[in-house]
C-alpha cells in the first residue's frame, strides 16, 4: 500500500467535460415535470434561483480548490479550514449519499434500455464496466465522459428543436393578464413556496459542479484550471437547462409538463417526431451513464482523502503504481454500489442524498469564508449567500429526506467517535473539532 499522490493529467477541457458529465445526468430528462408541478408557469424563475445558489457554492469550491489542490474536495477543505469534524461531516455525507445515488443512477440507466426483469443485471454490468474504465486512469475516464456528454447534448439539442417547432405550430398557454395559477390545470401549484421547491429540485439535478474539485490532485495547473473549469462547467450546464426548460414549457405548457411521466419524450411527440422518442431514451441512458462515471471517480477520490486521514479504513488510501488511481477505493465503491443495486431500488428513496449535498456545500461556504489575503478571490457576501441558500433549500426537502439525512449523519458521527476511541490519529489531540486555521 502507498499513499502516493495521483498524477496531474487533466487539462481544463477534461475538467470541464467531467463537470458537465456530472451535471447533465438523467435529471435533465425528468426534472422539469416535478419542477413544473410545484412552480407552474414560474419554472424558469425557480431555475434562476437554483443557478444563483449553485453559483455562490461554486465560487466557494473554486476559491478553496485554488488554495488546496488535492483530492477530496470539501472534505479536505473542511478539515484544513474548520477542523477535522467539519471535514468528516462533508466527506461522510458525500460518500454515503452519493454511493446510494450511484445505485439509483445505474438502475435509471438500465430502465432506459431494458425491461424490468433485466434491469438489475444490466445496472450491475454498467457499474463494473465504468469502474474498470476508472481503474485504467483518469484520462480514460475523461475520454469516455466526453463521448457520453456529446451524445447527451446532441439529444437535448434535438429536444430543443422539437420544442420550439411544436410551440410555433400549437402554442401552449402561458402567463397572461388575469390568469390565475389554478388555470394551468390540476397538480400545478405555483406561488413563492412552489418556486422554492422547484429551485431545490433543479439544484439537485445539476449539483455536480464540485466533482471537478474532488479531482484536484489530478488536474494540471490546478490553481488556475480548477476555478476556471468549475465556473465554466456550471455556466454551460445552467444555460443548457434554461434552453431545454424553455422549450419544454413552450411546447407543453405548465399543466401538461407537470403531468408528464417522460417530459422530453412528450416534447418531441408534440412536434410530431414520434420516431425520435427512442433517441431521447438513448440520450437519457447516455446522460445517466456519464453522471455515474463521474460519481464513481469522485467517490474514489473522496474515499482516498478520507482514508489518508483514517476517517475511512487506511487500506483504501492505496494508489496504483501503474495507472496512478486510488484502485482500492474505486473497487470498494463499485462493490458497495453493486450490493445496493442487487438488493434495493433506491430511485425513489434517496432524498437523504440531497440533505448530504446541502451539508457538503454549507461546509464549503463556511470554509471559504475563513480564507484571507491572496487566497480570497470572491467577496464574503457570496459565501454568506451560498450558506443561506443551502439553508433555504433544506426547507424545500420532504420531511422524509431530512429524517433520513439526520439518521445517516448520526451513524457517521457514531462511527467516528468509536474509531477515535479505539485509535486516535496522531496530531488530532482529542479531536474536539476546533478550527485549525488551515
Amino acid at each position: 500500500m502507498t499513499a502516493s499522490p495521483l498524477a496531474r493529467r487533466l487539462t481544463t477541457t477534461d475538467a470541464v467535460v467531467i463537470g458537465l458529465g456530472s451535471m447533465i445526468g438523467a435529471g435533465v430528462f425528468a426534472v422539469f415535470a416535478p419542477a413544473a408541478a410545484v412552480a407552474g408557469p414560474w419554472l424558469l424563475l425557480g431555475l434562476g434561483i437554483a443557478g444563483l445558489v449553485a453559483y455562490c457554492n461554486a465560487t466557494a469550491s473554486a476559491q478553496l480548490a485554488a488554495q488546496y489542490p488535492t483530492s477530496g474536495g470539501t472534505y479536505a477543505y473542511g478539515r484544513a479550514r474548520l477542523g477535522p469534524w467539519w471535514g468528516f461531516l462533508a466527506g461522510w455525507g458525500f460518500v454515503v449519499g452519493k454511493t446510494a445515488s450511484c445505485a439509483a443512477m445505474a438502475l435509471t440507466f438500465a430502465a432506459y434500455l431494458v425491461p424490468p426483469f433485466w434491469q438489475r443485471p444490466v445496472a450491475v454490468a454498467a457499474v463494473l464496466a465504468l469502474a474498470a474504465v476508472n481503474l485504467l486512469g483518469i484520462t480514460r475516464t475523461a475520454a469516455l465522459t466526453r463521448v457520453l456528454v456529446i451524445v447527451a447534448v446532441a439529444v437535448l439539442g434535438l429536444v430543443v428543436a422539437a420544442g420550439f417547432l411544436a410551440a410555433t405550430r400549437h402554442p401552449a398557454p402561458g402567463p397572461g393578464p388575469g390568469v390565475a395559477v389554478g388555470a394551468y390545470g390540476p397538480g400545478v401549484a405555483g406561488g413563492a413556496y412552489g418556486v422554492l421547491q422547484s429551485a431545490g429540485l433543479l439544484f439537485f439535478a445539476f449539483a455536480g459542479y464540485a466533482r471537478i474539485a474532488t479531482l484536484g490532485e489530478e488536474v494540471r495547473h490546478p490553481r488556475t484550471t480548477i476555478p476556471r473549469a468549475v465556473l465554466l462547467a456550471l455556466g454551460l450546464a445552467v444555460a443548457l437547462y434554461l434552453v431545454v426548460g424553455s422549450a419544454a414549457l413552450l411546447a407543453l405548457g405548465p399543466a401538461r409538463l407537470a403531468s408528464s411521466a417522460a417530459p422530453l419524450a412528450d416534447v418531441v411527440r408534440a412536434a410530431g417526431w414520434d420516431r425520435a422518442v427512442p433517441v431521447v431514451a438513448a440520450g437519457g441512458a447516455a446522460a445517466a451513464l456519464g453522471a455515474l462515471l463521474a460519481l464513481i471517480a469522485g467517490l474514489g477520490r473522496t474515499s482516498l482523502a478520507m482514508a489518508r486521514e483514517s476517517d475511512l479504513p487506511r487500506p483504501l488510501a492505496a494508489v496504483s503504481a501503474r495507472h496512478q488511481v486510488p484502485h482500492r477505493a474505486e473497487l470498494a465503491v463499485a462493490g458497495a454500489v453493486v450490493v445496493l443495486v442487487c438488493t434495493v431500488d433506491l430511485r425513489g428513496v434517496i432524498g437523504f442524498s440531497s440533505f448530504g449535498v446541502l451539508v457538503y456545500y454549507l461546509v464549503a461556504n463556511l470554509a471559504a469564508r475563513t480564507q484571507t489575503g491572496e487566497h480570497r478571490r470572491y467577496g464574503r457576501p457570496l459565501q454568506l449567500a451560498g450558506a443561506l441558500g443551502c439553508a433555504v433549500l433544506v426547507v424545500t426537502l420532504p420531511w422524509q429526506a431530512v429524517v433520513g439525512g439526520v439518521a445517516v449523519f448520526a451513524v457517521g458521527i457514531g462511527y467516528r467517535l468509536v474509531r477515535l476511541r479505539l485509535a486516535p490519529p496522531p496530531g488530532e489531540g482529542g479531536d474536539d473539532g476546533s478550527a485549525t486555521g488551515g
